[in-house]
């Protein structure tokens, strides 16, 4: 069955009224996510999870991916109203989109911001569908040694690409990787780091660590900050762009598509990298760049593309690998693996209704948050005004009662609640949480595959780089761990030449 078939299959999957229903929630919820600062993606699929136990696996990925990319949506509409991204991938559309709504012109900014997603996110649809299935044959050739070296270089990019410092972002992967200990060893039965308690035999559930981090430390680091929002009370009219305003978005849109496409696979990469970058290029290319920042349609079509065909990229190596790009493809993962479905490279077979119907319904999406985005925008805008005293309060009892319902267990809440002060504690740190997320979902399909490997050679570490695939990827892994040394090392020789002089 060849690729144009498989996605007629997938669309008579998606096309079922159960899985429209979920695929439409997840829009609408992701929008509203995207629309309200503080939340984002992460958040909101981490304190939903708990609602997608009772869903089927394909209902549930259709809304939680729903989720992830209806985010980008809406994050462009609170930076283009409010100057404050409703969204960490739409920051760079506050420095164009807002001066377009001061001058009068919010209802094009908005118009384009949709258009162009809706392009990216159709065109990184089309190339998902037709990449995956030939890294599926290719990743069939792995064996335990290079998924053991691909874990390993999907860890290491996230933290060389971290935000902050490079050895706090490696602190918080390896307390995830022990993280991801905690309970019975899968091969000798032993408990490991359970002090005894019932409760850790099964291990420190992934859903309490992501709910804590991202819901609980979100509420808090939010509630301290005094956050004034005052929406620009400009009438949204000429909701659709001039013939003159496509003329000048089209090749930023498409150019914004490639770039988000691209970095979107990469681990590490993203969205909010790729909203950066087809900025960046859209400023170099310009005849006009010094009119960047001043309102130009171009600075919000490129970023708003940018970061909704990486939203679509970024699924690639998860389900064709099953190893994460980002924290959010690791909570997708972790959704999945609670459902007892393992991403990689046998999902296309063993789950063909899965693989496209999730694939499919993404057309359908887009298509249903380009509908739901125009017309819908006043309803945002008056999302916007409800004050956070009332809004909080509300996150924190639907992330207790969810938390709760997963094995009706009050040790589950003491968790979430301690990685709630622990994430917000670390953020004050500037540590990542993204690092330690990855580590955990990551961790215990890393120890199997190095124990299978050393059991295939027994014992024998050489494995690792007598195959040519785990060899480079343990090599490029080793040489990103070393480059933050090199210039220190250059220096160090400088100044010892130097002091040799003296």
């Amino acid at each position: 069955m060849d690729t144009v078939q498989q996605i007629l299959y997938g669309f008579g999957v998606a096309l079922q009224p159960i899985n429209l229903l979920f695929c439409f929630l997840g829009a609408v919820a992701g929008t509203l996510v995207g629309v309200l600062p503080g939340l984002g993606p992460t958040a909101a699929m981490a304190m939903l999870l708990p609602v997608t136990f009772g869903i089927p696996p394909t209902g549930a990925v259709i809304m939680l991916a729903g989720i992830y990319y209806g985010a980008q949506y809406g994050g462009s509409t609170t930076s283009i109203l409010v100057n404050i991204p409703g969204e960490a991938a739409s920051v760079v559309t506050c420095l164009d989109g807002y001066q377009m709504a001061r001058q009068g012109r919010a209802g094009p900014a908005l118009g384009i911001s949709a258009f162009g997603s809706f392009i990216a996110g159709t065109i990184g649809v089309l190339a998902l569908s037709f990449v995956a299935p030939p890294l599926v044959d290719a990743a069939l050739s792995f064996g335990p040694p290079e998924y053991f070296a691909l874990v390993c270089l999907g860890l290491t990019v996230l933290t060389f690409l971290a935000h902050g410092s490079m050895i706090k972002a490696l602190m918080m992967a390896v307390f995830g990787l022990f993280l991801g200990t905690v309970g019975i060893d899968p091969i000798t039965g032993v408990q490991r780091f359970t002090f005894g308690r019932m409760d850790l035999m099964e291990g420190i559930g992934m859903v309490q660590i992501a709910m804590g981090m991202f819901g609980i430390a979100e509420i808090l680091s939010n509630i301290e900050q005094t956050i004034k929002i005052s929406v620009f009370e400009a009438k949204l009219k000429g909701l659709f762009p001039n013939l003159e305003d496509w003329k000048r978005s089209i090749g930023a849109i498409l150019r914004g598509t490639g770039i988000g496409f691209f970095l979107g696979i990469l681990p590490g990469g993203g969205a909010i990298i790729s909203s950066f970058a087809s900025y960046a290029v859209e400023k170099r290319v310009s005849k006009h760049p010094e009119k960047f920042g001043t309102g130009v349609i171009e600075g919000v079509a490129a970023p708003e593309s940018a970061n909704n065909a990486a939203a679509q990229g970024a699924f690639i190596p998860m389900i064709t690998l099953g190893i994460p790009s980002n924290v959010v493809m690791a909570l997708l993962l972790g959704a999945l693996m609670i459902h007892g479905i393992t991403p990689g490279p046998l999902l296309m077979t063993q789950h063909p209704d899965l693989f496209w119907g999730f694939i499919t319904s993404m057309y359908i999406g887009n298509l249903m948050l380009l509908v739901l985005n125009l017309p819908l925008i006043p309803m945002w805008v008056r999302f916007l005004k409800v004050p956070y005293p009332i809004l909080f309060p509300f996150i924190l009892l639907f992330c207790l009662i969810g938390v709760y319902t997963i094995n009706n267990n009050v040790f589950d809440i003491y968790l979430m609640i301690f990685f709630g002060i622990f994430g917000y504690l670390v953020r004050k740190l500037h540590f990542e949480a993204a690092p330690l997320i990855l580590a955990v979902v990551l961790g215990p399909m890393m120890e199997k595959a190095l124990r299978q490997s050393l059991t295939m050679s027994k014992g024998d570490f050489s494995i690792f780089f007598t195959r040519p695939i785990s060899a480079v990827l343990l090599g490029v892994a080793i040489l990103l761990l070393a480059l933050p040394m090199i210039p220190r090392a250059s220096t160090r020789e400088k100044i010892g030449k130097l002091e040799e002089g003296k």
